[in-house]
């Protein structure tokens, strides 16, 4: 039986765009042996980008979402996810960078037994400073925290098997950090090298900002892949940090005043008694963390780890 495929695309002002990437899709769709759906989210745009996408016309399954105002790629990707019904998802953008003539690759890699299939763009055409510089420092900081050796984290261009997604609530920023997601779920990952075109109309949506948005949306994933079920560990390890500094500031007052007769009520002693309620206020978000993520756990039908096999049950 053929595989059913779900091409999720989000556009935001692209009408000069997508009437050629759909002509280009339809042309890829004739030679892959899935189902398929394509699915365009039109994230608010305030152009022609939905007029244009209704007027084409082709043999392609063509599916249009459009969200009331901007909300950002991961908020279209999202939805597009949730509308979709392929066993596998394949995710590209679509200001024609992206090139739909890949996908085929990255299918090839998914029936080999990948379960995600991530699109590396090492010959990127975009400028130097501000998009190919960041994009490197946010992937090395991505790769070094998660411990997923790919290249292009940001790179759209990927398949996924439906399976490996869950049910995972994204935004932000954090459709660039599925991938690892998946990975800390167990997927098998690898990368293959993409087709990078340059832009040739409309305007990139994206700037140097972008970097820091990522590196932040790296800390809540990592927090809540990590610590989700022990959040005591991140407070209490905190608690214990400043009671210590404390300790060592206090104790540095002590000595000063009973070997070198310096001041009792100086400034380093209260800085050293506020790291101290510091901590133990850092201590007490702990436990009610705790106490809240137990209440989260429990009113929750599955269970916060995977199963993936179950033998004579």
């Amino acid at each position: 039986m053929e595989k059913n495929l779900s091409i999720i695309i989000p556009i935001y002002n692209e009408e000069e765009n997508v009437k050629r990437l759909y002509l280009e899709l339809a042309e890829v769709v004739k030679k892959i042996k899935y189902t398929t759906e394509v699915i365009f989210i039109d994230d608010g745009s305030t152009d022609n980008t939905l007029k244009v996408l209704e007027e084409v016309k082709g043999d392609l399954l063509k599916m249009v979402i459009q969200l009331n105002r901007n909300y950002g790629q991961t908020a279209a990707i999202s939805t597009g996810i949730k509308n979709s019904i392929g066993e596998v998802i394949v995710m590209l953008d679509g200001d024609l960078q992206n090139d739909p003539r890949d996908i085929p690759v990255l299918l090839e890699q998914i029936e080999q037994g990948y379960d995600v299939v991530s699109g590396w763009r090492k010959n990127r055409n975009d400028k130097f400073l501000t998009k190919i510089l960041p994009s490197k420092v946010a992937n090395w900081i991505i790769s070094y925290f998660t411990g997923l050796k790919i290249h292009d984290f940001g790179c759209t261009l990927k398949a996924y098997k439906r399976e490996v997604l869950g049910n995972y609530a994204i935004y932000g920023e954090m459709h660039r950090l599925l991938p690892a997601y998946c990975y800390w779920q167990g997927a098998k990952i690898t990368e293959v090298i993409v087709n990078h075109r340059k832009r040739i109309h409309g305007k990139s949506k994206y700037g140097i900002n972008r970097t820091l948005k990522v590196i932040l949306d790296l800390m809540v994933v990592k927090f809540l892949l990590s610590y989700l079920t022990r959040p005591i560990y991140v407070f209490g390890g905190i608690a214990l940090f400043l009671f210590l500094s404390g300790f060592a500031v206090n104790a540095f007052v002590f000595v000063r005043k009973l070997f070198f007769s310096g001041e009792w009520l100086s400034p380093l002693f209260f800085i050293g008694f506020l790291l101290w309620s510091v901590s133990i206020i850092c201590l007490l978000l702990g436990l009610v963390m705790e106490v809240i993520v137990r209440f989260y756990l429990e009113s929750k039908e599955d269970l916060p780890f995977k199963v993936i096999k179950k033998i004579n049950f």
